[in-house]
């Protein structure tokens, strides 16, 4: 009994005035115990959504700001490509900033800076003025990734890592999903410039919550001693970072290098023109695209998860790792062959249907060549080896977006750019074969 009143007693502050503050949230620490690392996730989740949402605004507006503003396909095309140079630039800094500010923070001030500059996309007035905007987006952009895989490392054992990821990278394909809902209602009622406004003032609120929610597992009050003990289960990972100059000699670096250089620039095409190409091929108004860009999201969230399964599943069915991760890339390499005829198609919903099909090969393909950092290099080297091949998918973004402008400035035609996309993933894959043929983990001391 007295030990029962003892426990009572801890219940209370030391004047006897109520409950603690652990205790004001009983009712949360219940509901979530042991299961508060998938709060965090969700919060990854929704900025990820908030972060694509706000490059794809452009995109989802390419037409009425066209004839505003007098651009042609080139003058689009070097809006996607200083977009994508301040992007592959923020990959070689901001990542190690965050490291310095710690993830709270760090997320906090990318979210900030890359809010402030998507809303000042309403104040541009030129190309200059939307030029300036997209340089400051696509450099406080490019902390996201690196930010998100850092707080998954500090809230999941290293067994969810892998569905942690998948999970809040779903954003991407959500916020290219909402966009194209969104936008065209708030600029056809409120004019463009509320669009970017509305879009990037939604980064505030997800920041409030954050700064309210986020701490490190051994920090907060929501996550119980059982749980942060499961968040460690596992061998201790030490955190001293490799430089690059010595991981860039490793062909399992240049395989992994390679792969993003030669298939992300296919995801930018799709962001940044597939809103355009319904328009244009497909006639249809602003408010139209909604629809059609919903479908194709939804066929490569699915082609994301299968991609990732596959490989999985093969694994389970005793392949070597080398069998595993290629057989499904090859798979879905194959998935997108066929959209090199959708220039061909006269139909929206065939054409939608294989553009989803080809999204979807490359959420599966690009699921793997991820997976690829952890198949071939430890752990303390993975964060450093995808910022490699993220900065090396950026490039190729930049030429891509060169290559789509001067295309369609000069036939008019969406045909070439289909037929890059149909094939990038095929000779992706041979690289990634050629540079290593067995996938061998790399021996690092």
């Amino acid at each position: 009994m007295p030990q029962a009143n003892s426990k009572a007693a801890a219940q209370e502050d030391g004047a006897g005035h109520g409950p603690t503050e652990a205790n004001r949230h009983s009712w949360i620490a219940g509901a979530l115990a042991g299961r508060f690392r998938w709060v965090i996730c969700g919060l990854l989740f929704l900025g990820v959504t908030k972060n694509y949402m706000d490059r794809q605004v452009l995109g989802v507006l390419k037409i009425p700001l066209q004839h505003e503003f007098g651009w042609n396909e080139i003058d689009y095309g070097n809006l996607v490509f200083t977009f994508q140079t301040a992007y592959a630039i923020g990959m070689l800094i901001v990542g190690r900033w965050i490291d310095r500010l710690g993830s709270r923070v760090g997320y906090a001030v990318g979210m900030l800076f890359w809010s402030v500059a998507a809303m000042a996309h309403a104040f541009a007035s030129s190309l200059g003025g939307f030029l300036l905007a997209r340089f400051a987006l696509g450099f406080s952009e490019s902390g996201v990734f690196p930010a998100s895989i850092k707080i998954v490392a500090e809230w999941f054992p290293a067994k969810e890592r892998a569905l942690a990821t998948g999970i809040f990278n779903a954003g991407t394909n959500i916020g290219a999903i909402v966009t194209p809902l969104v936008v065209p209602l708030i600029a056809m009622r409120f004019g463009w410039r509320a669009a970017f406004v509305f879009t990037g003032a939604l980064g505030f609120a997800w920041l409030l919550v954050w700064l309210l929610v986020y701490r490190k597992p051994e920090e907060h009050p929501l996550c119980t001693a059982a749980e942060r003990k499961y968040i460690q289960d596992g061998p201790a990972q030490t955190s001293s970072r490799i430089p690059w100059l010595r991981l860039l000699p490793y062909r399992q670096t240049l395989a992994i290098a390679a792969g993003k250089f030669l298939t992300d620039p296919i995801w930018w095409f799709f962001l940044f023109w597939i809103p355009d190409y319904l328009q244009r091929e497909h006639g249809l108004r602003l408010t139209q695209i909604g629809l059609p860009i919903l479908a194709i999201y939804v066929i490569s969230d699915l082609g994301s998860i299968a991609g990732g399964w596959l490989s999985t599943a093969l694994l389970r069915r005793q392949f070597s790792v080398n069998a595993a991760r290629k057989w499904a890339m090859l798979l879905c390499a194959l998935c997108v062959v066929p959209v090199a005829g959708v220039f061909r198609v006269s139909g929206l919903w065939p054409a939608t249907l294989l553009i989803g099909l080809a999204a979807a090969g490359h959420q599966g393909f690009s699921a793997n060549v991820y997976t690829l950092a952890s198949d071939m290099f430890p752990s303390r080297a993975v964060a450093s080896v995808v910022g490699i091949a993220g900065m090396a998918g950026a490039v190729g973004g930049m030429l891509i977006s060169q290559i789509v402008g001067h295309v369609l400035q000069w036939t008019g035609s969406y045909m070439i750019p289909f037929f890059i996309a149909a094939s990038a993933y095929l000779v992706a894959l041979g690289c990634i074969h050629w540079l290593s043929p067995k996938l061998l983990p790399v021996r690092m001391v």
